[in-house]
């Protein structure tokens, strides 16, 4: 496929991480990049132009980013005019296949839990001594890993509900789904067609690893008609990955399906909650679809500690925790965390991205001491708790945050507030159910945010 972009007149939409590895690996195999982005202060070495200022049928081909959807106009044009629309994905696949046809393609999507559950399973093939690593939404992009001078003989992919959505070639030795809940309804349109978008890695794989205990997923799973290897915090059947007391229990890969072999201890794991659990058994069932060890599989699990800004706890004093999960940007994600601690001072809000958070107050409210609202959506959450929970105090914090800046005042009110909130056998909890972009540059950035306020407020009282 690399050959026939020679010449040719390409489009890549969206001038981001993504657009810029496509961009620079198809001019390298001889095609002509122009980026199209709404933001013209984007930084590249090839043509920069705005949406309404593209012809569309000066060019053969459109590469498209993930964030943009199926009806932006400029898409609705390139459909018209007949012309391909490819992504990222699809093109790694492709060249791959030409360069390193040896190469093996794993793959993980879900709602929650993607990063940490694709990192873990590359850390268990690199265990085993596999050339292996973690890509897609994560690390490098597909398509820089597919071209890496490493040459890798496996790639974990972390897929999003976007990328699913415009595949159309790319292929699975096996493909985990973790859970699906709520979230970017705002880009799909419903809580259906997300769903789909993610289910879709089903028709793209040979062995299914699928949370048994996430009713869409069982749900959803039966009409593919593929190997389904399903894992549960539960004693396993024959066939399954589950937990059997303190231990986790392969019995879908072993040479007798009545045999059960250890995985590893549950203690092996950090941090040792149940959604930690659950994305431990996903990974292990990537692992053991390639023939890694129990012993590798356990040596990893060992080694693994989570990355920044989840479920971190950055702070202890008085009896009082300060926890940073600011990856937490959905209700099912927030969920998680609150349920991990008995007495939680929340802080919460942001771009709720169609979101429902209803369900998320009403399961979580006996655990919520109070909550301090930021953000564009935080009247969403305000409404979920004058319904369910109208006892619990709320603080809204109004002071502006400039993307980036150099003030950190919101955090710093924020913190401030939890302060006069928290008491001893508190944990103040920033999960906030919420993307971060309205306010922050990023997810990361929220966090950094809140722990350089915490340590200010610590630096003060000194």
């Amino acid at each position: 496929m690399s050959r026939n972009f020679a010449g040719k007149k390409i489009l890549v939409a969206g001038g981001a991480v993504t657009g810029s590895s496509v961009a620079s690996v198809l001019s390298s195999y001889g095609a002509t990049i122009t980026i199209v982005d709404e933001n013209l202060n984007v930084q590249s070495s090839f043509p920069v132009l705005t949406p309404d200022s593209v012809s569309i049928r000066d060019y053969s081909v459109v590469v498209v980013s993930p964030g943009w959807k199926n009806s932006h106009p400029l898409l609705r044009s390139a459909v018209a005019a007949g012309i391909d629309i490819l992504n990222e994905i699809d093109i790694a696949w492709n060249i791959a296949q030409e360069i390193a046809p040896h190469q093996k393609w794993l793959a993980l999507t879900g709602t929650n839990g993607k990063t940490t559950t694709v990192e873990m399973a590359a850390m268990m093939l690199q265990k085993a001594g596999l050339k292996a690593i973690a890509c897609g939404n994560v690390g490098d992009t597909v398509i820089d890993a597919v071209t890496h001078t490493d040459g890798f003989d496996y790639l974990i992919l972390e897929l999003s509900s976007f990328q699913l959505h415009w595949m159309r070639q790319a292929q699975f030795v096996t493909a985990a789904l973790l859970n699906i809940a709520e979230d970017h309804l705002d880009w799909h349109g419903s809580f259906k067609a997300y769903c789909d978008a993610k289910l879709s890695i089903l028709d793209r794989c040979e062995i299914a690893i699928l949370n048994g205990d996430d009713d869409e997923i069982v749900k959803g799973a039966n009409s593919f008609d593929v190997r389904k290897v399903f894992f549960s915090l539960d004693t396993p059947a024959p066939g399954e990955l589950g937990v059997v007391e303190n231990l986790l229990i392969d019995r879908a890969f072993v040479n007798d399906p009545q045999e059960a072999s250890m995985i590893a201890e549950i203690k092996d794991i950090t941090p040792t909650l149940p959604h930690s659990v659950s994305n431990a058994l996903a990974a292990a069932g990537l692992a053991r679809s390639v023939g890694v060890s129990y012993l590798d599989i356990q040596r990893a699990l060992i080694g693994f500690h989570p990355g920044r800004h989840r479920i971190k706890t950055i702070y202890c004093a008085d009896g009082i925790s300060w926890v940073d999960d600011s990856k937490a940007t959905n209700p099912h994600a927030a969920a998680a965390s609150i349920l991990s601690h008995q007495s939680v001072i929340w802080i919460a809000g942001g771009l709720a991205k169609g979101a429902d958070m209803n369900a998320l107050v009403e399961r979580t409210a006996q655990r919520i001491k109070a909550v301090i609202l930021i953000g564009a959506d935080r009247d969403l959450i305000e409404a979920a708790f004058n319904r369910y929970s109208p006892e619990t105090p709320l603080i809204k914090i109004d002071t502006d945050s400039i993307k980036g800046g150099a003030s950190n005042a919101l955090m710093e009110s924020v913190v401030a507030t939890a302060l006069t909130l928290a008491e001893s056998g508190d944990t103040v909890l920033m999960a906030p159910a919420c993307a971060s972009m309205d306010q922050f540059v990023s997810y990361v950035d929220r966090g950094d945010r809140f722990a350089a306020a915490i340590a200010k407020l610590v630096a003060d009282e000194k």
